[in-house]
């Protein structure tokens, strides 16, 4: 029974039917290729799923600039009742419609509208649907059931040649970008009996040159034609009358994509191994295409062979490298349009160990997120060690006197007065020395010259160069040759003693070079210039670079002593004669405020042993007072009398006023 029951329930459940709620919308078609000037349709479908839905919001996107929407039908829709009836802009692209199914409604493929384009331009279109278009059901609660979108994405073109067959040896794909703005074009009409062509430049993709002859020649150039899309009209005359127009598409962009910032994260001087470099651009004409990353070792390696050259990769922002090694290294970011041209950014990157990551060029780097220039910290660092000398000294001074007063059992001033009355004294103070710290800082000046000679002939064309570097970082050049698979000569002199070196590095089949040095360069100024080599042609020697070597490291032989480990020894220094300093200090104030204690306590019993000897010698007064009849005598005792119960009187008051300073 309790089988029968199992499998029962398990039948009814696969029985049933599965109920889903996915929608979906839909464009049809979802691709084709339209000439210029030409109409078609695009009809925009729901499928429902297997639940009634009865509310549709469509939201669509088209380019402007290469379809103009003529009008939407709405004749024919499931649609009952339109809450807003299709609407449409020509300028944004945007097209939107809502509306109602009363009663709810289960739909494979139900027709909403259909949207009649005009093809305005060639290219390619991308219809899309946005995302606030929704389907909802017919629940009761209006619930979202749209899971599934089929964009369409259509090419347009240009209509086959109706006249002359058009060529171009310079722009020869009309679907593609060129940065060569001379266009040069040819054409061919395959026919004997042409008595002359006229034809026509312009940026409409569709028009029809006048009825003037141009002449029989079958070529035209044009040159610094401006960026965008061009279009190039012609037609024949045959037997006096003109022919159908051939239409040929010429797409012109010679300029780079827009600049960009590149980030590295989490910081330019960082102790990770492996940071994230960020970066985004964009491109007017022709469009972004992709990005290429190359990264480039400063350090000099005995394991680097001379041929093994770091190379471009195609990549995307966030770009994370593989583990890298302690050093410095430039960052080169190229940023590629469609057309084939590019933007160059260059950023220094240091991995660093976690000890020298707040110590850069900057000066000392606080979290990353500002730094304080080294001669603002020598400046504070100076400030605070003078500061801490002169109360080191100072307490020095106050503990030596304190001692002085201590061994020599001085007592403040009205004490002293008090007890010359009783034993005359005097004692004489020394004066001290003061010695000041100073501490000098040594800044360094970086002057980088550039000097810029000769003429550019036919030599290859320089990229990338290091051209802010020091006599700890190795140099490197690159960039294109027009002799693919030859040799570029590198020459570099030292204008101070005239030495003259020259290397070699081969080309790829694109021409692309690139040259790093194998060892580090001494400080000084130095002249870059190229020349290619095929076979053996030379060619013209190219533009001369300055390179400035800064000295930002110490050498010793073969050893070579950064600066920043120079800062960072000179701060340790610093540091403890500041630990020093502040702990001389605190010592010597513990010793003054013992010192002081026990003067204090000595005051006391000085001030207690003059306050009885002026007792004492009150009573012996007063005693030869009453033993005399000296009138003289008397009136002397009685003077004394009245000095030492002065005395007394004034040492009851000061007694818990005495303060040593």
């Amino acid at each position: 029974m309790y089988r029968f029951t199992l499998l029962l329930f398990l039948f009814c459940l696969l029985s049933s039917p599965l109920i889903t709620s996915a929608a979906s919308l839909s464009l049809g078609p979802t691709s084709g290729t339209f000439t210029t000037g030409s109409t078609f349709d695009v009809s925009i479908f729901l499928n429902s799923g297997e639940q009634p839905v009865n509310a549709v919001g469509a939201f669509l996107q088209f380019p402007p600039d290469k379809l103009q929407l003529v009008s939407p039908s709405v004749g024919k829709s499931i649609i009952g009742v339109w809450v807003t009836a299709p609407q449409f802009n020509n300028q944004t692209g945007e097209v939107s419609l809502e509306g109602v199914i009363p009663g709810g409604l289960k739909a494979d493929n139900g027709l909403l509208t259909t949207l009649t384009f005009r093809v305005k331009s060639v290219g390619q279109a991308v219809v899309k649907f946005l995302n606030q278009s929704k389907v909802l059901l017919n629940d009761g609660v209006g619930t979202d059931a749209l899971e599934k979108i089929q964009n369409g994405i259509y090419q347009l073109v240009l209509p086959p040649p109706a006249g002359p067959l058009v060529a171009s040896e310079t722009h020869p794909d009309q679907s593609k970008w060129y940065p060569n703005d001379n266009l040069v074009l040819t054409w061919a009409s395959g026919e004997s009996s042409v008595q002359g062509y006229s034809y026509v430049l312009n940026e409409e993709p569709i028009d029809v040159p006048d009825d003037v002859s141009e002449g029989l020649r079958n070529g035209v150039s044009h040159k610094s034609l401006t960026e965008g899309r061009h279009f190039f009209h012609i037609k024949a005359l045959r037997a006096g009358v003109w022919g159908e127009t051939t239409h040929f598409a010429v797409l012109v962009d010679k300029t780079p994509p827009a600049e960009f910032p590149l980030e590295i994260l989490p910081d330019p001087r960082t102790a990770s191994r492996r940071p994230v470099m960020q970066f985004a651009t964009t491109d007017n004409s022709s469009g972004f295409d992709h990005y290429e990353l190359k990264l480039v070792s400063l350090q000099a390696s005995d394991k680097l062979d001379q041929g093994e050259q770091s190379l471009f990769i195609e990549t995307t922002s966030p770009y994370v490298p593989q583990t890298l090694a302690l050093g410095d290294y430039d960052v080169i970011v190229r940023a590629y349009d469609i057309a084939g041209n590019y933007r160059e950014v260059t950023k220094r990157l240091a991995i660093v160990t976690p000890l020298f990551q707040i110590f850069s060029d900057r000066g000392l780097v606080i979290r990353n997120i500002f730094a304080i220039p080294w001669p603002w910290l020598w400046g504070i660092l100076g400030l605070l060690l003078i500061f801490l000398a002169y109360l080191s000294w100072r307490f020095r001074l106050i503990h030596f006197h304190l001692y002085r007063a201590h061994e020599n059992k001085a007592l403040p001033e009205h004490v002293q007065d008090q007890l010359s009355e009783l034993q005359k004294y005097r004692e004489r103070y020394g004066k001290a020395l003061m010695i000041i710290f100073l501490l000098g800082s040594i800044l360094s000046t970086r002057q980088v010259s550039a000097q810029v000679s000769g003429e550019a002939l036919v030599p290859p064309v320089v990229t990338s160069i290091s051209r802010h570097i020091s006599n700890r970082d190795i140099f490197y050049l690159g960039g294109r040759s027009d002799s693919p698979n030859s040799q570029v000569i590198i020459y570099l002199q030292n204008p101070t003693t005239g030495e003259l070196t020259s290397y070699k590095v081969s080309t790829d089949n694109d021409g692309e070079w690139f040259y790093r040095h194998g060892s580090l360069l001494p400080a000084g100024g130095y002249l870059l210039w190229t020349q290619a080599k095929q076979g053996n042609e030379l060619s013209p020697p190219g533009p001369q670079f300055g390179l400035a070597v800064d000295a930002e490291a110490w050498q010793f032989g073969a050893s070579r002593l950064s600066y920043e480990v120079i800062y960072l020894f000179a701060i340790l220094i610093l540091l403890i004669a500041l630990v020093w300093l502040s702990v001389d200090v605190l010592i010597h104030r513990k010793k003054i405020k013992h010192r002081r204690a026990l003067l204090n306590h000595e005051v006391r019993q000085a001030e207690e042993s003059v306050r009885r000897g002026f007792a004492l010698l009150r009573r012996d007064i007063e005693e030869e007072l009453r033993a005399t009849r000296d009138k003289e005598a008397r009136e002397n005792l009685l003077l004394d009398l009245e000095k030492v119960e002065k005395y007394i009187g004034k040492e009851v008051w000061d007694v818990e006023k005495v303060r040593y300073n």
